[in-house]
């Protein structure tokens, strides 16, 4: 319940709604009685585990221990905080923000990037239950974590952090092998650390890979890379390099 109505920060999401997102496809005797319940434990769960000071009104204060954040309104619910009070809008803004800054400053895309994907402490939405707003939500958190380490590597390569993007892309590739983007990315890192014939090798393991498990050929993308890796191209020492798509 927490969890579908966070994802709606300052908006009222009905009983409807909620039922649907807590016992899609369950009998269930009165909705409106089992949601009153799940209500009170909520706000006392949000009562006992906040302590005091945490977080912000819209006007800057802090809220004071027992404020009623959640709120019970015509036809449904409202969880009454900023929508910034949500860790999942914080890091949204913040990808953004990076996404906005790498192309001018990528040392300050970094500081952005990262502070995004330090709020993260596991897989979104853990426990949020089967709903399909929770479940596509944290698809969509998934995904979008994913190109935040895109953007991070692009922005370390772009300022010159070479070696550091190396050892982030080695892990993405490891946990996300079928990911054409990140075996790019790691291919330019490892050519401008010096180590050309990894990077070559590199394409030529993921291209079995996508082979074997897929059946398919590696995309344009890391195929032009591939190309401009074997000639030397000039331009991969460039840092604008690193937005090709």
């Amino acid at each position: 319940m927490l969890a579908t109505l966070a994802l709606d920060a300052g908006r009222a999401v009905s009983h409807g709604d909620l039922a649907d997102e807590l016992w899609a496809g369950q009998p269930l005797g009165n909705t409106r009685n089992a949601l009153q319940a799940h209500a009170t434990r909520l706000r006392k769960a949000l009562d006992d585990g906040r302590p005091p000071g945490r977080g912000t009104l819209d006007d800057g204060r802090p809220p004071e221990r027992g404020t009623a954040v959640l709120r019970a309104v015509r036809g449904g619910y409202l969880l009454d905080v900023p929508p910034g009070c949500v860790d999942g809008n914080r890091f949204l803004d913040l990808a953004t923000r990076g996404a906005a800054a790498l192309p001018v400053a990528p040392e300050r895309a970094i500081e952005l990037l990262q502070a995004g994907l330090e709020l993260w402490h596991g897989p979104a939405l853990l426990d949020a239950g089967d709903g399909l707003r929770c479940r596509g939500a944290a698809a969509l958190f998934d995904e979008r974590r994913l190109t935040v380490w895109e953007d991070l590597v692009r922005a370390r390569l772009a300022a010159g952090e070479a070696s550091r993007a190396v050892a982030e892309l080695r892990r993405l590739v490891a946990e996300h092998p079928l990911r054409e983007r990140f075996c790019e990315l790691l291919m330019l890192a490892l050519y401008r650390t010096g180590r050309q014939a990894d990077a070559l090798e590199l394409f030529h393991a993921t291209r079995r890979r996508l082979d074997e498990e897929l059946g398919v050929r590696p995309g344009i993308v890391l195929q032009r890379r591939h190309t401009e890796i074997l000639s030397q191209d000039p331009a991969l020492s460039l840092s604008t390099v690193t937005a090709a798509t």
